[in-house]
């Protein structure tokens, strides 16, 4: 395969903001690898990780980490400045990859587990990876089925297996940490102002969005949200959701290495995992909560059971949860919940721990740093609204991105000229004695949020599309008690065809490699689809038609 070269970094920091960022002490003017070992050494002996039954300290998992980076380096997997794409569950392993890659200077490409071949592909093709690192064992063995076939079709060159036989020629984990360090590791020579790791944003049609985190923002970043939750060496952060993911490495992993934190990886986040890690572990920050897993713990008999008393962060993201389910977590479970709202590309707001609950229910709180700044704008003239009015979030500061990789058009509507982000979320700025929270309050953007993953329908109806009875479709959100929202497909078919089904579908965008959570739940086929009175389709109307459907019967 080609290699397209390393791309200079898109929209970067001006020079102003990188000299102001670095004199205020936010950015520290070494690399995201170098200031994670120089915590690790400081905590040495302490423990680091707990992770399926075992222990890890600060000193194994860093020397593991680094004969890990030499050995991709020795066997030619990675190359400094060549990006590595992860499939990996939450193990051990996974940590040390992450870390290993920082060290060889080759930046870590974040994906779930869920995504199919379509995106991995598509995905690696526009950073320029080549190789591929994946869990041969994850569940039913189909991340190594999808390695295989990507290194079949060419999108990848070389396959890293971790837990499995090795495929193709690259060795396997396992023999790539087996030899010590013989030659000095690349991390201390990155370019500063260079991607350290790429974080997904999601999918449009044939193209990811990719934020390019930088070293030292992305350390200030983990920093500053470790000081939001007060954390500190007898902190244990309990992380359930998959750990490559930006909120796993910004909310769990790195702010538990800069404080000397114990991590408590959860395989899965199954209540009951969760629940018999919380009665082991003790621990006192839970720092993404996804809202069904809070409704599923007011459901679990286990739960009434379980002392939450210890748990002092209980942070819930990805939705607002509703104001009764966090009454019933005080009342029921004696728990207290603060709120946050984050993104990919860096901003993250959180409710402040001693505020009152008409903060903490109803509003995401404020920004974590002082030097976070936001917006509220008029979708149209751009103009800044008037607090307490909705309005489009935007977003700049030392840990939010000034541009998506390899993405100049999109770039062009995405950011102000000035280079806030314009997230197509909408907010309200609210102001009391107490001080400024923000609430999120809907969305521009064509996106379905199903509990904390992303649908974009652009991608999906693509896909939809190529089928060769559908003449046209549309993909929307219909509202669910418990993820939020899940996906409805509208379809137009061609005369005669037989009804395709939520099965039918769902086997013809799975053939495609498309991620199981992205398939429709509900489909519908309708003659045509209704339009606005400029030819777009008219999306709203779709939302309100299934609401009016699911609302007809549910009171049957």
């Amino acid at each position: 395969m080609t290699l397209p070269p390393p791309a200079p970094p898109t929209t970067p920091y001006d020079e102003v903001s990188v000299l102001a960022y670095r004199r205020a002490g936010f950015w520290a003017g070494r690399s995201l690898p170098a200031e994670l070992l120089e915590s690790a050494r400081r905590h040495g002996t302490r423990t680091a990780l707990l992770a399926e039954g075992r222990a890890w300290t600060y000193d194994d998992l860093f020397d593991e980490a680094q004969r890990f980076a030499a050995g991709l380096l020795r066997s030619g997997a990675a190359r400094p400045g060549e990006p590595v794409m992860f499939q990996m569950g939450n193990v051990a392993e996974t940590v040390v990859a992450y870390l290993g890659c920082l060290f060889a200077a080759a930046p870590p490409v974040c994906t779930l587990p869920q995504h199919g071949t379509r995106e991995i592909g598509l995905l690696a093709a526009h950073v320029g990876a080549r190789t591929l690192l994946v869990q041969a064992d994850f569940r039913d063995g189909r991340l190594r089925t999808q390695a295989e076939q990507l290194l079949a079709e060419g999108s990848v060159a070389e396959v890293v297996t971790c837990r499995g036989e090795p495929i193709g020629t690259a060795p396997a984990y396992d023999r790539l940490v087996r030899e010590p360090v013989r030659e000095p590791l690349p991390y201390l020579e990155s370019d500063l102002l260079r991607p350290a790791v790429f974080q997904l944003s999601g999918g449009t049609t044939g193209l990811p969005k990719v934020a390019p985190r930088l070293h030292e923002e992305y350390a200030y970043n983990a920093r500053a949200w470790a000081a939001a939750m007060a954390m500190d060496e007898d902190s244990r952060v309990l992380y359930p959701l998959p750990l490559m993911h930006n909120a796993g490495i910004s909310l769990a992993l790195q702010p538990s290495i800069f404080t000397g934190a114990t991590l408590v990886l959860a395989p899965s986040a199954d209540v009951d995992t969760v629940l018999e890690l919380v009665a082991e572990h003790q621990p006192d920050v839970l720092p993404l909560v996804p809202p069904a897993l809070a409704v599923r713990l007011l459901e679990s008999p286990r739960a009434q059971r379980t002392d939450f008393s210890g748990l002092r962060d209980f942070v819930v993201g990805g939705q607002r949860l509703p104001a009764e389910v966090a009454e019933r977590l005080r009342d029921e479970l004696g728990i207290r919940i603060r709120q946050m709202f984050g993104m990919a590309e860096g901003m993250f707001l959180v409710t402040p721990a001693g505020a009152d609950e008409a903060v903490r229910h109803h509003t995401v709180g404020a920004p974590i740093s002082a030097a976070d700044e936001i917006r509220i704008l008029d979708p149209v003239s751009e103009d800044e609204v008037p607090d307490g009015e909705v309005g489009e979030f935007a977003a700049r500061g030392p840990y939010t991105i000034r541009g998506y990789y390899r993405a100049d058009e999109h770039n062009r509507t995405a950011f102000t000229p000035d280079g806030f982000y314009r997230t197509g979320d909408l907010a309200r700025r609210h102001v009391a004695a107490e001080g400024v929270s923000y609430s999120i309050d809907g969305r521009i953007k064509d996106v379905i949020n199903r509990g904390v993953e992303k649908i974009f329908a652009e991608e999906v109806e693509e896909i939809i599309v190529a089928h060769p009875d559908v003449v046209t479709a549309a993909l929307v959100a219909m509202p669910d008690p418990v993820l939020g929202e899940r996906a409805c497909a509208y379809l137009v078919l061609e005369d005669g065809a037989p009804p395709l089904t939520v099965e039918t579908l769902g086997a013809h965008l799975l053939a495609r490699g498309l991620a199981k959570y992205k398939l429709p739940e509900r489909v519908e086929v309708v003659p045509a689809l209704p339009l606005t009175n400029v030819g777009k389709v008219a999306k709203n109307r779709l939302r309100e038609d299934v609401q009016a459907k699911l609302a007809e019967g549910s009171a049957r």
